[in-house]
């Protein structure tokens, strides 16, 4: 009965996500997939690429599957569609089933060569802070030491008093290019994720000349997952609701609609300046609710738990300390 129950599960989750994908467009996968980066307990730590049979349920293990799968979402993506087509097989064949109870899920993406984060980017959230609605797409970044798992910690650093909260949707890029055309952008699109961009505000706001980076960058501030959505396992990226929780209570909730510049226009933008290459993460803003705009401001400390969660992606859930 037990093996009844979780055929049912498998097939019932593969025809949610292939309903769910939008045939108008294609990313760079044509096929709805949940990929992760995973290690298994007690081998060492060693980095694993896997396909959910859904939300939450069972992860087929590429490399168990195919030997000659590369052991990283990065290297998954330079493959390109010999890589997809590969995962989208052993997500078929339902074998190399590992349970969730004998992995850790990291991030999907580690040591990106870019993260790409973009500030202002949701009219509510310019709206709570009084602020003019962009022209143009205001770009930073972090470095990718910041990348932390779904459900690592985050370090509260010594050296900052304000460290805040900001839900983001995420997206990764899956192909290389340079001034890809914003009727185009999607096709270099591998998925979404959910991130938290934690932001030390004295440090964005107050020092180092009020440049954002360092304010942004810290150890652990960049917590992602628990899985690259393909695109076209995502009804619509722009209308999906978005929301923060700190310890059980809700502080943001929005829905990406609010975003500005959509996901086409951030790959359109961005790529005018740098060749973008697979793997490159990109942040795409934050609805209103962070705690510096609070009145009192509030700031996350040790003991908080912090709960980021978009429909059709999945949660995130880091505790501070």
């Amino acid at each position: 009965m037990r093996h009844l129950l979780r055929s049912f599960c498998i097939l019932r989750n593969l025809f949610s996500l292939r309903r769910t994908a939008n045939p108008q467009r294609r990313g760079v996968c044509s096929a709805a997939m949940r990929l992760v980066q995973f290690h298994h307990h007690g081998d060492g730590g060693g980095i694993r690429v896997g396909v959910e049979q859904g939300e939450g349920l069972g992860v087929v293990d590429l490399k168990a599957f195919d030997p000659s799968i590369p052991s990283t979402m990065r290297e998954l993506l330079e493959l390109g569609d010999k890589g997809l087509e590969c995962a989208q097989r052993a997500l078929s064949s339902g074998q190399y089933v590992v349970e969730r109870s004998d992995i850790t899920l990291l991030s999907p993406v580690l040591a990106p060569e870019k993260v790409v984060c973009v500030g202002m980017n949701y009219r509510d959230h310019c709206l709570e802070q009084n602020a003019p609605i962009p022209k143009e797409p205001i770009i930073f970044s972090k470095f990718p030491s910041a990348i932390t798992g779904p459900y690592d910690d985050i370090i509260l650093p010594s050296e900052s008093q304000e460290v805040d909260w900001e839900v983001e949707l995420a997206f990764v890029i899956g192909r290389r290019g340079k001034h890809i055309k914003e009727e185009d952008a999607l096709s270099y699109v591998a998925g979404f994720t959910v991130a938290n961009d934690v932001s030390a505000r004295d440090w964005q706001m107050k020092r180092n000349g009020k440049q954002w980076l360092l304010g942004k960058t810290f150890d652990s501030f960049c917590p992602l997952g628990p899985a690259l959505v393909t695109t076209d396992a995502v009804r619509d990226p722009h209308n999906l609701s978005i929301r923060c929780l700190v310890n059980g209570d809700t502080v943001q909730s929005s829905n990406t609609d609010q975003m500005i510049f959509k996901t086409e226009a951030l790959v359109a933008w961005v790529s005018k300046f740098v060749t973008l290459t697979p793997g490159d993460v990109f942040l795409t803003g934050t609805p209103p609710g962070v705690g510096v705009f609070r009145k009192p401001p509030v700031f996350l400390k040790k003991g908080d738990v912090v709960e980021c969660q978009i429909d059709q992606l999945g949660s995130i859930i880091n505790k501070v300390v």
